[in-house]
């Protein structure tokens, strides 16, 4: 059944409706503008994304949606693979900086399985992108899932080294990372005000870090920026029109990276998909 959920936006400090609504087998993940003339539709793949700072957003002709990855971690953490999520503005509100609400709201209506089973790409290779001091790379495993090593290392006395090895399962998205919020540090927050971003946004919706840690704020999980880097890897991946299996290891990786690699496995499966046609 349809559920629908207000809340204001990051970027824009904007209030924003969003509505999601169950769809047929195959559709995948696409979202609606329902705002302009046109009610356009955006699917969520890596082919719509556009590189934007900080965030995942995807765009179609002059109309976008901004700050995509918390919904799409959220759908993965529920497995949910088909559904069209319509908006009344240009992005998905930004709740406390997590998704836990989000995974509530979708728990609460639970899920219907389909005759047609997303396809599931099994990573037979080593895939890295990236460079000495920021990488990603997608490696062969046999336990049949997909898991997620994540290193994460800042010179902030706050935060400094961090490392995570998530197991992805409904159950354990629940539990490690779907209330891992959104973080960055006092000066980065101030320079983005100073822009005039984020005038909106208080330190209930964001982790805000001074050298004594958030501020105005407790963490929910003493590593909770390296779950939420996490997090983003598994938004970000949502944008494979496919399951993973495999290990995906990552240092200090972000969007731009993350989404290259979603973009060199979906060219990966293309190609076994190709060879097992011509061996057929």
């Amino acid at each position: 059944m349809p559920i629908e959920v207000c809340g204001r936006s990051y970027w824009s400090g904007l209030d924003v409706r969003m509505r999601f609504l169950p769809a047929p087998a195959g559709t995948g993940i696409v979202f609606q503008r329902i705002d302009v003339p046109e009610q356009t539709c955006i699917p969520a793949t890596v082919g719509q994304r556009v590189e934007v700072p900080r965030r995942t957003v995807l765009v179609s002709g002059t109309d976008s949606v901004d700050m995509v990855e918390h919904v799409l971690a959220a759908l993965s953490g529920v497995q949910v693979d088909n559904c069209v999520i319509q908006l009344d503005r240009g992005e998905v509100p930004a709740f406390d900086g997590s998704c836990l609400e989000l995974l509530h709201l979708l728990q609460s209506v639970g899920t219907v399985t389909q005759k047609l089973p997303r396809p599931t790409l099994v990573v037979d290779r080593e895939i890295q992108i990236g460079h000495e001091g920021s990488w990603i790379r997608a490696q062969p495993n046999s336990s049949g899932r997909l898991e997620i090593r994540y290193s994460l290392e800042y010179s902030h006395p706050a935060i400094g080294a961090q490392q995570l090895i998530y197991v992805h399962s409904p159950e354990n998205f629940s539990r490690e990372l779907a209330g891992a919020r959104t973080f960055l540090l006092q000066e980065e927050a101030e320079i983005l005000r100073q822009m005039g971003v984020g005038l909106k946004v208080s330190n209930r919706e964001v982790l805000v870090f001074g050298n004594d840690g958030p501020i105005g704020s407790r963490l929910r999980f003493a590593d909770e920026c390296v779950r939420h880097k996490t997090l983003d890897v598994l938004g970000d991946l949502m944008l494979a029109p496919f399951d993973v299996v495999g290990t995906i290891t990552a240092y200090r990786s972000g969007h731009q990276l993350n989404a290259e690699l979603a973009e060199q496995l979906v060219q990966l499966y293309e190609s076994l998909v190709f060879a097992r046609r011509q061996s057929a």
